[in-house]
């Protein structure tokens, strides 16, 4: 068993731990395997505030499309997902920072900011920073941060609108922040498929497949700018 494996099992909560023998009752391991704490158990008293966070941005979003619809033209955001991330997620996610906590406070510690998450799924690329303007707008928003992949993609052609925000509700600030990813929903199709396939261990050639994943990320950027382009031909002609 590892130092992580050690310390941080007994602080996992929801679980049960179980002695093993030579090691003192205050080290030993805890989870049974396989078996993963419920939501309600691992963020306690917390969970109740995450799903507030998670369904006042739900409302935000759906305000937001219903404020700019118009019956001759789609709506800004097409389809919109939510959640709150799992404690086995969040665990693993944990690990690959490098930590060896567990808990929702070593989440925190070290930078997790999409336990809940928000994915905005937009037609077009103008409606994308159309969403992230009236975000930005709102004054139960707090913007803690913000970055561009659209304008500048990551090397593998990934592009998105990443917005981290914490809400408030009267005087008080909703724990955690959130992140909100908006995208165009040819660019939802792309990432979808991507991060699916980047997990599969038994490709051949992943650098071709990269490079393919590419080409095609910057295809699918080159159609959404020329449908942006025929939508304003549209707009000004009518």
């Amino acid at each position: 068993m590892t130092e992580c494996q050690t310390n941080d099992i007994r602080r996992m909560p929801g679980t049960a731990s179980h002695a093993v023998p030579g090691i003192a009752p205050e080290v030993t391991p805890g989870p049974v395997p396989g078996a993963a704490p419920s939501p309600e158990a691992y963020y306690g008293e917390r969970y109740a505030t995450l799903l507030a966070a998670r369904q006042q941005m739900d409302d935000l979003i759906e305000e937001f499309s219903r404020s700019r619809s118009d019956s001759d033209d789609l709506k800004p955001v097409v389809y919109h997902t939510s959640r709150v991330k799992s404690p086995a997620s969040l665990m693993e996610k944990i690990a690959r920072k490098g930590s060896c906590g567990t808990t929702f406070d070593d989440a925190l510690s070290v930078g997790i900011n999409d336990i809940v998450g928000l994915r905005v799924n937009c037609a077009f690329v103008d409606d994308v920073y159309a969403t992230a303007a009236w975000v930005r707008s709102r004054d139960e928003v707090e913007v803690l941060n913000e970055k561009d992949y659209i304008a500048h993609p990551k090397p593998n052609g990934y592009r998105s609108l990443h917005l981290i925000v914490r809400l408030h509700r009267g005087a008080a600030a909703l724990l955690p922040a959130v992140e909100i990813q908006l995208r165009t929903i040819a660019t939802d199709f792309w990432a979808t498929l991507e991060h699916k396939i980047k997990y599969k261990k038994t490709i051949e050639n992943p650098e071709l497949m990269q490079a393919e994943l590419k080409r095609c990320a910057d295809e699918i950027a080159a159609v959404d700018l020329s449908m942006q382009a025929i939508r304003n031909v549209i707009r000004d002609a009518g």
